[in-house]
């Protein structure tokens, strides 16, 4: 079984663009997008892309990506 490579994302809310907005130095990628999801598909897809040049020899199928994000509080009304 490969060990897994788990690229962390940094996530933060963009409240005037509406986008969340990510990067991660170790593959090295950053982009935005309107949801989390879309984020993720993003970054995914750049680690995936990048992983032959900055990770040589990588399986593929060992990637994760985890997004760490961030967002002001909000109160609920009730």
């Amino acid at each position: 079984m490969t060990k897994p490579l788990i690229f962390t994302v940094t996530a933060a809310w963009d409240p005037e663009a509406k986008v969340w907005a990510g990067h991660c130095d170790d593959i090295p990628a950053a982009a935005s997008a309107p949801s989390l999801d879309g984020l993720w598909d993003a970054i995914s897809a750049m680690a995936l892309d990048l992983l032959p040049d900055n990770h040589p020899g990588v399986d593929p199928a060992s990637v994760y990506v985890q997004i760490t994000a961030l967002r002001e509080a909000e109160p609920v009304a009730a």
